[in-house]
């Protein structure tokens, strides 16, 4: 008999745990443990120090998700991720051993939905309402993309320095969902990420915030990697 893993669901920069709201809702109404903590965004360490704390928590095997920058603090987890069984990436960074965030992005011209974003005197960067309606959240109601501006936690500069040690994702076995619509993290970066840690890998026409406007979708992904899980646990 197979036991449905955990399922922990990492936000990334600008969104907080809300924004897997519609993603919960489903795992939930299929029998999952599910956890969407709230990460402080201040330095590469304290998220994973904070993701680590959540995983203690978690009783028996865990797919961790991770959106966005919620990549990069999965993939930090490298060799040392207890209860950790499986790793899906949403739009998300997933960086090579010796890589960084910064090194990544000088490779070409800023897009869009991160062109104008502003440094404040913490050395928190955020991201303006225009750029975020139009360019992060370009496919979610216009409405709900300003409260989702107005919930924006910010994200410490200083992550874009962090140089990647020993990658997770060569260590689990991994999901990656590609919006080919995003205008934060571009298709083809998302496919390079994919391929090179050869994810199970699936495409939707989407903005950045895939799991806002496209939560089904994104839900029967993270099932996918579950159900393998859950088959290989039993």
């Amino acid at each position: 008999m197979s036991v449905r893993p955990n399922i922990v669901l990492v936000h990334g920069a600008w969104a907080d745990g809300s924004c897997w709201s519609g993603v919960v809702e489903r795992l939930q109404a299929e029998g999952y443990h599910v956890t969407a903590p709230q990460f402080p965004m201040t330095a590469l360490a304290a998220d994973v120090a904070r993701l680590r704390q959540v995983l203690e928590l978690q009783d028996g095997p865990t797919v961790v998700v991770g959106h966005s920058y919620g990549g990069q603090i999965i993939t930090a987890l490298g060799a040392d991720a207890p209860n950790v069984a499986a790793l899906v990436y949403v739009a998300a960074f997933a960086i090579d051993q010796g890589e960084s965030l910064g090194s990544l992005l000088s490779q070409g011209p800023l897009p869009p939905a991160v062109a104008n974003q502003f440094i404040d005197k913490q050395g928190l960067g955020w991201l303006p309402e225009d750029d975020y309606v139009h360019h992060f959240a370009s496919d979610v109601d216009p409405v709900k993309a300003r409260v989702m501006h107005a919930a924006q936690q910010p994200l410490a500069a200083s992550t874009f320095g962090d140089v990647m040690g020993d990658p997770s994702w060569t260590h689990l076995p991994s999901w990656y969902l590609v919006a080919t619509e995003d205008q934060a993290i571009p298709a083809d970066a998302q496919r390079l990420f994919a391929r090179r840690m050869d994810a199970v890998t699936v495409e939707i026409a989407s903005s950045h915030v895939v799991m806002v406007s496209h939560p089904q979708q994104t839900a029967e992904l993270i099932q996918k990697a579950a159900e393998v899980v859950a088959v290989n646990a039993a």
